[in-house]
């Protein structure tokens, strides 16, 4: 039995925008431990995504333009969800959405995601480090 992925943007006041902050929450603050003040800041200037599994929420993310260029940022899938696809369909849709006059495309990956990432042709640049907490490598897309 296969399992129906939809992710679609949502628009900044969608109900469906804090689905995808209850989605983040619950990974992050919750399973992570990461402080809530920093897993919510830059939400008005990013563009937020909401991945639906069999028409239930299932995982979120985001990106935003930074002064470096376009910032992949805070994909999460609940756990029950986990090894269904989700997580490359949300990377697959934020990346069908960055605009094309693009530059720079870049993320910090959390260690068990950077093999995700690397399928989609980003390469881990410098050292391992922390991030509230959490070990993380800087990824690059080269286009």
């Amino acid at each position: 039995m296969s399992t129906k992925i939809k992710v679609s943007k949502i628009a900044q006041g969608s109900p469906d925008l804090q689905t995808a902050f209850a989605i983040r929450h619950q990974v992050f603050v919750i399973g992570q431990g990461c402080p809530a003040e920093l897993e919510r800041n830059q939400e008005e200037e990013s563009h937020h995504f909401l991945a639906l599994a069999d028409g239930k929420p299932a995982g979120a993310s985001r990106w935003r333009k930074t002064e470096n260029g376009i910032k992949l940022e805070r994909f999460a899938v609940l756990e029950e969800y986990r090894g269904q696809g989700i997580g490359q369909a949300l990377v697959t849709t934020v990346l069908n959405d960055l605009p094309a006059d693009m530059n720079y495309v870049y993320l910090h990956a959390q260690l068990p995601a950077v093999g995700l990432y690397e399928k989609f042709g980003f390469k881990k640049l410098g050292p391992e480090f922390k991030e509230a907490g959490i070990r993380h490598y800087k990824m690059e897309l080269k286009r």
